[in-house]
């Protein structure tokens, strides 16, 4: 974070602001719900896209410091999940065999 000059925020204020409006949306909020037993908690996207705003306004340093630290969270959130599928190391052994979709199961 060294120098505001050259520094854009990770992602266009655009797209803050739709994820803002996506999330606080009926579909995405049931289906949310749904999935997780509790409304999505959507003010984190207006706090980067306030954020922003304010750099884009007044190059403020405390935006760039809200931006880059939300964005370490979510990076970091995405990634303390283990994968659902275990990944091949090679394909298997007879894997160029005709499957047999004859033969009941």
């Amino acid at each position: 974070m060294a120098g505001g000059g050259s520094w854009r925020p990770p992602r266009s204020c655009e797209d803050y602001w739709w994820e803002w409006r996506h999330c606080r949306g009926l579909r995405h909020a049931f289906h949310h719900y749904y999935a997780h037993g509790q409304l999505p908690a959507c003010a984190r996207w207006r706090d980067d896209y306030t954020a922003c705003r304010a750099w884009e306004s007044a190059r403020a340093a405390a935006a760039q410091e809200a931006l880059c630290k939300s964005e370490r969270a979510r990076v970091e959130e995405k990634q303390k999940y283990a994968p659902v599928w275990t990944f091949r190391k090679s394909p298997p052994p007879d894997w160029y065999l005709p499957l047999e979709q004859d033969s009941p199961k």
